[in-house]
C-alpha cells in the first residue's frame, strides 16, 4: 500500500487525541493506534469478559476504499466498533433519520419542510411525519388487554441477549464518536493540502446529540415497515374523523367522491399516490442469482447479489467485516452490507454461506373497510356491536420562524386492526373517512419482532442447511426474497417472508367492494377486506412463529443444482424449468407477464448455460458472471431496435403527439449505429431511453389533454388504429420470450419516437453523444460518469435518475445498482468475494472515502474483498484503531 493512501487514511479518521471533558472520562491509552491489528495488541488483549475493568475493547482496521474490519471478543465490543466506524462515515444522515422517527422534524426544521423515504417514495411534510411516527411508536389502550408494548419495545424484548449487547454497544460507539466530534476531534486532509472538519452538515447542529438504544430499535421497526405502513406517512399522519352528521341521502360510495370505479382507477393512475408509487420497480428493487454445481465451470457454488437501492438517505448500504472470537473460538466472521444503523450484515457471506435479497411482490398489509356509527365517526361496527376506536393524544413541538417553539396537538385514531388512514388522489377521497365508512390498515411487519434475530442468527450460520432452517423457523424477513448457497451446496430460493394470512378464499368471501376492485387495479393482489366481521380477520398457520401470517409451508421455496434467480417479479419463474405455483395471490402472481428486466435476468442464465452468449464454454465462472452483470444490455433494444430502424425510421417525418412534424434522419442514424447497451461509450442510449419510456407509458393512447390524432390528416373523424404494443402477446407457455415483435404500425409508438427526438434536441444533446458524457452521479461533487440503463427499458445494470426524463443537465443518478457481490469459495473453503459499493462508503463530502469507490465502479473495477488476516494486512490503508472504554466510565461520553 502506498504512503499517500496510508497518510490519507490516518487523517481521514481525524486527530486521535481527546480534548476537554471527553478525556476525563477515558483512561489514558484507551484510544490508541498501532501499525496493524495483530501487532497493536488487538488480538492478544485481555478479553473484556475476563477483565472487569473494560466494558468495550475492539479494533478497527480499514482496507481499500475505507472498508472497516471490526475485530472483538465479546458482543458488546463488536457493536461498539461497528457504531463508531459507521459514525465516522455517515453520522449526519443517520441522526436526521433518527430524529425523524422520534417525531422531531418540526422541532428542529419547522413545519414547512418535507422528508422523503427514498425506497418507497413517501414524501410527507414535517408535521404529518411527526404525528405519524409518534403515533406508530405510542402506547395504545387495547381494552381488556391493557397497555400494549409498542413496536420498538417488543422488538427489543424479543431480541436475543447477545444481540441486545451488540445493539447497546452500537449506540455507545456512535455516542463516543459524537462526543469526539463535539470536542473538535475530527477533520480530514484535502487534496490541496487544506483540512476540512468532519460532518460539517451536523457538527454544529442542535440535533447533534447522543442516541439511545430505543432509537436503534425504532430504526429496526422503521426498516421493517418500509413496504407497508411507512408508504402511507401522510395518509395516516393526517387522518382525522369528519365533523357533522351525514345527509339523509348519503351513500356508502360517498368515499369515492361520486365517481365510478373506472373513474377512480383513472384518477389514481393519473395522480401521484402511494398505490402507484408502490408499483415502481425502478425503485425498491434488485437482481440476484445463486448457481449450483451443475451451472459452474468448477462445480463450486456461486452467488450474485445486486440490490438497487438509493444513493442518498439511510437506505444506502454500509459495507463492513465483523469478526467475533470468544474463548478462542470464532463465533462470527461475516462480511457484507447492512442498511444504516443495523449492526448485522443483511446481504453478505462467510465461510459457509453467501446470500442476497430482492424486494418481494408479496403484500405486508391489508386495508379494512369499517362501517362507521353515523352519530359518532370514532366508533365502528364489529360483529354486530359498535366499538370505540383507540384514541392516541399526540403532541409535537414546532419551530417557528422566529426560532420559538410552540406545541401542536392531534388525536390519532386506531381501530383494532391498526391506524386509520385517508387516501386521496387529486383531492378526491378514494379511501376516505366519512360518517358512514372509514378505512384502516393492519401491518404484519408492525407485529414482526423477529427481524434482528433473523439476521443475527444468519450472520452466525455454519451451513446452508442451518441458514435455510432459520429462514423458516425465525420467519423474520420483512419484505425481501432470498437466494443463497454455500461451498458445494445447491442453489436456494425462498420468498419466506412476513405475509398476512389472507387466502384467496378469504378475499372472495370478505372483499369490500367497490374499493377492493379500485385498489386491485393499481396494486393487484392487495385486498380491501370487510372490517365488520370477525371471519374476515387474518388466519394463521400452525408452523408460523406468530399468529396472523403464513407459515413456511405455505410460502414458495426452491432448491436446484443449476440456478435460481429473482429480479423483482414474483416467485413464479425462479427457474423456468420448475415454475412455482399454487400460492395465494397476496404473495404474488403466477402465469403472468414478466418485466423485461426479469426476462433478461433469466435469459442471461439460459444463454450462458446453452453456450449461446458469445462467451467461451457453457458454464458460469466468477469472471464471466461479473462481465455479464455489468454488460449493460438493454433488452428492449434487443427486442425492438432493429424493427424501429427498419420500419418506423423509414418515414423521414413523424408526427409528435402534439402533431408537430419531426425529421427522423439524424436520430435514426444514431439508433442504427448504437450498440444496444448503456455503457459509458454507448452512443444513442439516451435517445432510446427517451423513446421507450414514452412508448410504454402510452402504448394505446395519447396523454390526457393531448390533441387527438386524425389519420389521414384531412380526415375529420378519428379512424380505428392498431393500438396493441406487441404483435405477439404474452404466452404462459413461453413466458421468458413473450411478448415480442414490436408493432411498428402503432401510431402511438411512432409518435413516441418523434417526441423522443424533440426531447433530446430540447436538452441540447447530440443523438450520438456517448452516455458517459450525459449520465453522471447525482450525489457526488465530482462529475463521475455512470453506466447502466433503467428497469422499464429492460436493463439488468440499473440506474434511476432524478428527474427521470432527460434535461439540459443530462441524467443525474440517485438510485440503482448499490452493493454488488459475486461470491464463490476456493479449494480450502475460503470465500472469494469480488464486490463494489457504487456510491462509496461515506456521505460526508470531506471524507476521502466519499466518492473513491464510485470512481472505481465507473470504470468497472471490481475489488476482491479482503477476508483472511493476511488479506486484510495486505490491503490495509492505515494502522488499526483500538477503542477501549472502562466499565466505570460513562458509555456515552
Amino acid at each position: 500500500m502506498n504512503t499517500v493512501l496510508k497518510n490519507k487514511a490516518a487523517l481521514r479518521r481525524g486527530r486521535l487525541g481527546l480534548a476537554g471533558g471527553v478525556a476525563a472520562l477515558l483512561l489514558a491509552g484507551c484510544l490508541s493506534s498501532g501499525d496493524d491489528a495483530t501487532q497493536s495488541g488487538a488480538d492478544s488483549r485481555t478479553n473484556p469478559s475476563e477483565n472487569a475493568g473494560l466494558k468495550y475493547d475492539v479494533s478497527i482496521t480499514r482496507t481499500t476504499f475505507g472498508v472497516p474490519h471490526i475485530r472483538a471478543k465479546d458482543y458488546g465490543s463488536l457493536g461498539y466498533g461497528q457504531g463508531y466506524a459507521f459514525a465516522q462515515d455517515n453520522l449526519c444522515v443517520f441522526l436526521e433519520d433518527l430524529l425523524t422517527i422520534r417525531g422531531e422534524r418540526s422541532r428542529f426544521f419547522g413545519p414547512d419542510g418535507t422528508y422523503t423515504i427514498e425506497p418507497n417514495g413517501s414524501t410527507a411534510n414535517n408535521v404529518a411525519s411527526d404525528f405519524f411516527w409518534k403515533s406508530i411508536f405510542a402506547h395504545e389502550e387495547a381494552g381488556a388487554d391493557g397497555v400494549v408494548r409498542n413496536a420498538w419495545q417488543r422488538t427489543r424484548d424479543k431480541t436475543i441477549p447477545d444481540f441486545q449487547n451488540v445493539v447497546a454497544g452500537y449506540a455507545d460507539g456512535v455516542n463516543r464518536y459524537i462526543a469526539e466530534l463535539k470536542a473538535g476531534e475530527h477533520e480530514y486532509a484535502q487534496a490541496d493540502g487544506s483540512t476540512k472538519p468532519a460532518h460539517a452538515a451536523c457538527a454544529n447542529a442542535q440535533w447533534l446529540a447522543p442516541i439511545s438504544t430505543e432509537d436503534m430499535y425504532r430504526r429496526f421497526v422503521r426498516l421493517s415497515i418500509l413496504a407497508s405502513s411507512s408508504v402511507f406517512v401522510t395518509e395516516i399522519g393526517n387522518a382525522q374523523p369528519p365533523g357533522g352528521l351525514p345527509s339523509p341521502t348519503a351513500q356508502a360510495t360517498d368515499s369515492l367522491g361520486g365517481l365510478s370505479t373506472a373513474q377512480q382507477v383513472a384518477l389514481l393512475k393519473g395522480a401521484p399516490n402511494p398505490l402507484t408509487a408502490m408499483q415502481n420497480k425502478d425503485h425498491f428493487g434488485s437482481n440476484m442469482y445463486a448457481f449450483g454445481k451443475d451451472a459452474t465451470a468448477n462445480g463450486e457454488s456461486l452467488v450474485y447479489g445486486n440490490p438497487h437501492f438509493p444513493w442518498r438517505g439511510t437506505e444506502r448500504l454500509y459495507l463492513s467485516h465483523n469478526i467475533l472470537e470468544m474463548n478462542g473460538e470464532k463465533t462470527m466472521d461475516i462480511m457484507g452490507v447492512g442498511l444504516y444503523g443495523v449492526p448485522a450484515v443483511l446481504i453478505g457471506f462467510n465461510e459457509h454461506v453467501a446470500w442476497s435479497h430482492t424486494v418481494s411482490t408479496a403484500y405486508r398489509f391489508t386495508f379494512y373497510q369499517l362501517q362507521i356509527n353515523p352519530s359518532n365517526p370514532t366508533q365502528y361496527m364489529y360483529d354486530g356491536e359498535m366499538v370505540d376506536m383507540i384514541q392516541l393524544p399526540i403532541e409535537i413541538e414546532v419551530k417557528q420562524a422566529d426560532g420559538s417553539i410552540t406545541k401542536q396537538q392531534r388525536t390519532m385514531y386506531r381501530s383494532k386492526f391498526g391506524p386509520m388512514l385517508v387516501l386521496e388522489a387529486s383531492g378526491v377521497p378514494v379511501l376516505g373517512w366519512n360518517q358512514l365508512m372509514a378505512f384502516t390498515l393492519r401491518d404484519a411487519n408492525l407485529e414482526n419482532d423477529r427481524l434482528i434475530n433473523q439476521f443475527a442468527k444468519w450472520n452466525m450460520a455454519k451451513s446452508l442447511e442451518e441458514f435455510v432452517g432459520l429462514h423458516g423457523s425465525e420467519l423474520g424477513v420483512p419484505w425481501v426474497n432470498t437466494v443463497a448457497s454455500g461451498p458445494g451446496k445447491p442453489a436456494y430460493y425462498g420468498d419466506v417472508t412476513v405475509v398476512p394470512h389472507v387466502t384467496d378464499e378469504k378475499v372472495a368471501d370478505c372483499a369490500a367492494e367497490p374499493f377492493n376492485s379500485v385498489v386491485g387495479q393499481l396494486s393487484a393482489g392487495l385486498p380491501v377486506l370487510d372490517g365488520s366481521r370477525a371471519e374476515c380477520e387474518w388466519g394463521s398457520d400452525p408452523d408460523a412463529p406468530a399468529p396472523g401470517i403464513f407459515g413456511p409451508g405455505n410460502l414458495p421455496t426452491l432448491q436446484r443444482n443449476d440456478y435460481v434467480t429473482n429480479c423483482n417479479d414474483s416467485y413464479w419463474l425462479s427457474n423456468p424449468k420448475q415454475p412455482l405455483t399454487g400460492f395465494d395471490r397476496i404473495i404474488g402472481d403466477e402465469n403472468a407477464e414478466r418485466t423485461l428486466r426479469t426476462r433478461l435476468c433469466t435469459l442471461q442464465a439460459e444463454r450462458r448455460l446453452a453456450g449461446a452468449d458469445g462467451r467461451a464454454g457453457d458454464k458460469f465462472t466468477q469472471e464471466n458472471l461479473k462481465e455479464i452483470a455489468l454488460s449493460s444490455e438493454i433488452y428492449s433494444a434487443t427486442l425492438a431496435r432493429q424493427a424501429v430502424v427498419d420500419n418506423i425510421c423509414q418515414s423521414p417525418v413523424l408526427l409528435s403527439t402534439g402533431l408537430m412534424p419531426v425529421q427522423t434522419a439524424g436520430a435514426c442514424a444514431a439508433l442504427a449505429a448504437w450498440d444496444g447497451k448503456a455503457n459509458l461509450d454507448s452512443k444513442g442510449a439516451h435517445l432510446w431511453r427517451e423513446f421507450w419510456s414514452r412508448a410504454i407509458a402510452n402504448p394505446g393512447g395519447l396523454p390526457v389533454g393531448a390533441p387527438q390524432l386524425h389519420l389521414p390528416l384531412d380526415n375529420p373523424t378519428p379512424v380505428s388504429l392498431p393500438t396493441n404494443f406487441w404483435t405477439n402477446g404474452f404466452s404462459a407457455t413461453n413466458p421468458v420470450n413473450t411478448p415480442n415483435s414490436l408493432n411498428v404500425a402503432n401510431p402511438f409508438t411512432q409518435a413516441a419516437l418523434a417526441d423522443a427526438i424533440l426531447a433530446v434536441q430540447a436538452a441540447g444533446f447530440a443523438f450520438d453523444k456517448p452516455l458517459g458524457e450525459i449520465q453522471r452521479s447525482g450525489v457526488h461533487t465530482s462529475n463521475i460518469p455512470v453506466f447502466g440503463g433503467t428497469s422499464p427499458e429492460g436493463a439488468f445494470t440499473i440506474v434511476s435518475t432524478q428527474p427521470s426524463r432527460l434535461n439540459a443537465e443530462g441524467y443525474k443518478v440517485t438510485y440503482g445498482n448499490s452493493y454488488i457481490q459475486a461470491v464463490t469459495w476456493d479449494d480450502s473453503g475460503m470465500p472469494q468475494a469480488d464486490a463494489m459499493l457504487t456510491y462509496s462508503m461515506s456521505t460526508d463530502p470531506a471524507n476521502p472515502n466519499f466518492e473513491d469507490y464510485t470512481k472505481a465502479y465507473s470504470q468497472k473495477n471490481w475489488q476482491r474483498l479482503p477476508f483472511t488476516r493476511s488479506q486484510i494486512e495486505a490491503a490495509k490503508i492505515g494502522p488499526a484503531l483500538n477503542l477501549r472504554l472502562p466499565r466505570a466510565a460513562n458509555s456515552a461520553p
